[in-house]
């Protein structure tokens, strides 16, 4: 079967994936977390050089890890989109670079296409039709998917500001936890009460849309609170407990009900919020009491990673989609339509 090599450099991660029929043959995964962590969040440039430093090695630890040589590479797949605009533009460079010197056919892959993707590689192919909730630092989403590499990514909802994990970010900076605050909220939550504050779950009034998110009030509902306790102490666990109960709840409220009105019964919970003990809990609970089956990722696979390319790219390369040209151009605030970011039947 054909080896795909994928190349991820959206964010801070450098990350190289080998797949081949939709097993994952090696992986490499190179962090610039530790360089923004001062200014509490990713910094373009710092992330972009960091990139071109450790794309390199990062290909010839994943290929050492499979036990492969360039030669047994038969496609690349890079994320084109979308991104950092100078961290995507390298990551791409060196797939182009890669794809020009084997002289394979390159696939430039949608980001998120590529966390959709991920799944396969524990869980087997993707059913026909099933709802994915996709949340991420930069994106919250609820589609409706078919075929990945072959059919258009319906979408039902986004967010209109705020991402899920862009609001673990900002409310852990409140608190004064460290960056990034993911991990950061759910490692102290656990020993918060989660009813202890009743923050608001944000768009689940009968008359918003059902499908759209909005975390940016959330948020500020919690910086209000904690000015109007501030001669008093903050119970940071329980703050962090409510806040992260009040995510989890709308995220899989929304979800359930976008599975229910699709009659979808599969959910694909995936993105690097999906690694959240609490969200991965009560979509459990919730997917279970509604029969839905729920297909999860591990949480190595939920961040950002270069076997979500590979993965995507592996579907594509199996469907027979056609590749792209080398001239493909990179397209930072891509809109995800589909597995490729440029829809070449255009």
């Amino acid at each position: 079967m054909p080896v795909v090599l994928g190349i991820e450099t959206s964010c801070d991660e450098t990350g190289v994936g080998i797949v081949a029929d939709g097993v994952l043959l090696g992986d490499a995964l190179a962090t610039s977390m530790d360089e923004h962590a001062r200014f509490g969040g990713v910094v373009p440039e710092i992330a972009a050089r960091a990139h071109l430093h450790a794309v390199t090695p990062m290909v010839r630890h994943a290929l050492d890890r499979a036990g492969i040589g360039f030669g047994d590479i038969d496609a690349v797949a890079a994320t084109a989109g979308p991104g950092l605009a100078t961290a995507v533009q390298v990551g791409l460079a060196a797939g182009k670079a890669y794809a020009l010197a084997l002289g394979v056919p390159l696939y430039g892959v949608h980001h998120l296409a590529g966390h959709a993707a991920v799944d396969t590689l524990e869980h087997g192919p993707l059913p026909d039709r099933c709802v994915a909730l996709i949340v991420s630092g930069g994106h919250t989403s609820l589609l409706l998917l078919g075929d990945l590499a072959r059919d258009p990514v319906i979408h039902l909802g986004d967010t209109a500001d705020d991402a899920a994990g862009e609001a673990f970010d900002k409310v852990a900076r409140l608190l004064g936890l460290p960056y990034p605050g993911g991990p950061a909220i759910d490692r102290i939550a656990q020993d918060g009460n989660p009813d202890a504050i009743t923050f608001p779950r944000p768009m689940t009034s009968p008359h918003d849309p059902p499908y759209q998110f909005s975390f940016s009030g959330l948020k500020t509902a919690v910086a209000r609170w904690i000015e109007k306790h501030g001669d008093q102490p903050v119970p940071v666990a329980d703050v962090a407990a409510s806040f992260q109960e009040a995510v989890a709840d709308t995220l899989t409220q929304k979800a359930m009900a976008a599975c229910r009105d699709h009659h979808a019964d599969t959910l694909l919970l995936v993105g690097g919020v999906a690694a959240n003990s609490r969200v991965r809990h009560l979509a459990e609970q919730r997917a279970a009491n509604a029969g839905v089956r729920l297909r999860v990722p591990s949480p190595r696979l939920c961040t950002d990673n270069g076997a979500m390319i590979a993965a995507v790219g592996d579907l594509l390369v199996r469907a027979n989609v056609a590749p792209d040209r080398l001239d493909l151009s990179a397209d930072p605030s891509a809109v995800l339509r589909g597995a490729l970011l440029k829809d070449h039947s255009v």
